[in-house]
């Protein structure tokens, strides 16, 4: 399966039969795809899963968008579309079209978005506008990114330097950020809670900040300083803690080692060896010795 089919949108046109006269995977959630369209019919874009900025490339006069006061024309070539992540958008198109796609997986936005403003992702917007002109932008698309063979791999680092300049802009000049909105304060006692809860049952388990912040629904960068504001340190410090914690547990029932490990979530014996150490002063084994005994004592 193609690195491409993670974008819904480009799924929607290949599955239609669109030709794609080129197509690209830059890695790090980014792509691009040149398309040639010649159809009269309604399409609807499905809350899709990655943002998308378009340009008309060519044609594309007889394409217009719905929106809530109604339908809005296009202007044809040199027009740009920008289609968020989860906003479905209804399309008319009334004849050809030559395309540029840019695709941006949400990771890939709120990562560059914190990187670039050092604030909470969640509080960046990308715009949702039909249609803008931006001169300079479309210069160096036609310019930089078109002209440039797509395929051979000594091009790809080229492509994509030029990809994240495009990301930079469309995060500086296309997006809303709520600088004002007031920060949030730290994880409630409940959910602190049901993080908890979720860590103890998946200590056998890799463990990611996405996975511990979904618990909660907020995002990972909040999480992170909502969870260390609310118990005093990081989400890594408090997995391990619990992971360690658990291991000297299942130590003091006599249960091995290297058993232990996997249980806990180590990689291997020698890498909770390390761990153990660090948190108890002793090795894993040194304190089955010690804690075995006083654990099935009457």
């Amino acid at each position: 399966m193609s690195a491409l089919s993670r974008f819904t949108i480009r799924n929607y046109l290949h599955g239609r039969s669109v030709p794609a006269v080129a197509e690209v995977e830059l890695g790090a959630g980014l792509a691009m795809v040149i398309w040639d369209r010649d159809e009269r019919t309604c399409t609807t874009y499905e809350t899709p899963n990655h943002h998308t900025l378009s340009l008309y490339l060519e044609h594309g006069d007889k394409l217009r968008k719905r929106t809530a006061s109604g339908w809005q024309n296009s202007h044809g070539a040199g027009d740009f579309c920008l289609m968020p992540h989860n906003v479905s958008t209804e399309w008319d198109v009334q004849g050809p079209i030559r395309m540029f796609h840019f695709y941006i997986a949400p990771q890939t936005f709120d990562r560059t978005a914190h990187e670039i403003f050092d604030m909470d992702p969640d509080r960046v917007r990308l715009g949702h506008d039909a249609y803008f002109r931006n001169p300079r932008l479309e210069r160096q698309i036609r310019t930089c990114m078109i002209n440039l063979c797509w395929q051979p791999p000594e091009n790809r680092l080229a492509l994509g330097q030029q990809a994240q300049t495009l990301l930079h802009h469309v995060l500086k000049q296309c997006s809303t950020r709520l600088v004002n909105a007031p920060q949030r304060g730290g994880l409630s006692p409940a959910n602190l809670r049901r993080v908890d809860e979720y860590v103890r049952q998946a200590l056998d388990q890799p463990l990611g900040v996405e996975d511990l912040a979904a618990v909660v629904g907020v995002s990972p960068y909040h999480f992170i300083r909502s969870f260390r504001q609310s118990s005093g340190e990081t989400p890594h410090a408090f997995v391990l803690r619990r992971r360690l914690e658990h291991a000297a547990f299942l130590l003091k029932t006599g249960e091995p080692a290297s058993t232990v490990a996997h249980a806990c979530g180590f990689s291997s014996h020698s890498h909770l060896s390390a761990r153990f150490r660090q948190f108890m002063g002793v090795t894993p084994t040194e304190y089955a010795q010690w804690a075995g005994p006083r654990q099935i004592a009457r």
